[in-house]
């Protein structure tokens, strides 16, 4: 009976080392091929891991395009507004300034909205919610402005600007979180934001290249032709007449009596009763049945302004 305790006791031995043997060999032991143990394996990439795709790239560009435009629009409404309340004396009035600011603006609105419009979904949950939001927002102030007209009374339209400025302001900017803001909480808008272009610091609409076009006309500027009667006012007397207009003038033409002022992006008309603004060649005024003017060059230098009898 001893003897056979002592076998069953080395027995018990070895089966108890084989055990031990065969948990290291499975859990710790190495593989020097690489195939078998857990310091040869290689992880299974993950989705945070992978590059991004290049539809989220431009998705992530778009939208960082589309806030640049809105911080630009917002530092342009800003400077605006401030001449309008502080013309100098050799700009044009508060009320024709006010007048130009309220033809513009809509349209760069409902740029940002276009554009928001044309970016597709993104695939990140959170991000689509943010980008579905700031549509909502700039919808808004595109309907507010649908409202707002240009041929306001002369001495509302400080007044009508300021307001649209506030909505400019307040309503325009992406809602909080914003882009940066979800990319720091998801990885692979992280990858996206940081590839794309348009998310650079100090990125700017309009840094790929440089037009000359009239952003009204969309028609090239060019040196300016020279003009038949250059600035002899006078000419115009009898509604005929094609003159240089360098920053501004007073005439009359064809019994219309005329105030013209030229700025960079666009010619100012007034007359006792009325005021118009046209932003680049091609341009036309009428004024009733009595007179219609041309621009038929515009730039840095001045107009030259076509006038003829309809």
């Amino acid at each position: 009976m001893a003897a056979w305790r002592g076998v069953t006791s080395v027995v018990a031995g070895m089966v108890a080392a084989g055990l031990v043997w065969g948990v290291v060999g499975c859990g710790g032991g190495t593989d020097e091929s690489g195939g078998g143990g857990a310091q040869g394996r290689k992880a299974p990439a993950t989705a945070s891991s992978r590059a991004p795709s290049g539809e989220l790239v431009r998705w992530a560009g778009g939208v960082c395009a589309s806030a640049a435009e809105v911080e630009e629009l917002r530092t342009q409404s800003a400077e605006e507004l401030k001449k309008i309340r502080e013309p100098g004396e050799s700009a044009l009035s508060s009320q024709a300034q006010a007048i130009g600011y309220l033809a513009r603006t809509p349209s760069r609105v409902r740029s940002v909205e276009s554009d928001l419009t044309g970016l597709g979904p993104s695939g990140v949950p959170a991000a689509d919610r943010m980008l579905d939001a700031w549509r909502k927002k700039v919808k808004g102030v595109v309907s507010e402005l649908d409202g707002v007209s240009p041929a306001v009374d002369l001495e509302q339209a400080p007044g009508s600007a300021a307001e649209v400025d506030a909505l400019v302001q307040g309503s325009l900017a992406p809602p909080d979180p914003d882009l940066p803001a979800l990319a720091k909480k998801d990885a692979r808008l992280a990858a996206a934001y940081k590839r794309a272009e348009q998310c650079a610091p100090g990125w700017r609409p309009g840094r790929e290249g440089t037009s000359t076009a009239s952003p009204e006309s969309g028609t090239t500027t060019g040196p300016l032709p020279e003009a038949a009667n250059g600035k002899d006012y006078a000419a115009c007397s009898d509604g005929s007449c094609e003159v240089l207009v360098a920053s501004t003038a007073d005439f009359t033409a064809n019994g219309v009596d005329l105030h013209i002022s030229v700025a960079d992006d666009y010619v100012t008309f007034r007359t006792p009763g009325t005021l118009m603004q046209l932003g680049g060649v091609g341009g036309e005024a009428g004024f009733g049945d009595t007179l219609k003017a041309v621009v038929v060059g515009h730039d840095e230098d001045g107009a030259v302004l076509k006038f003829s009898k309809p």
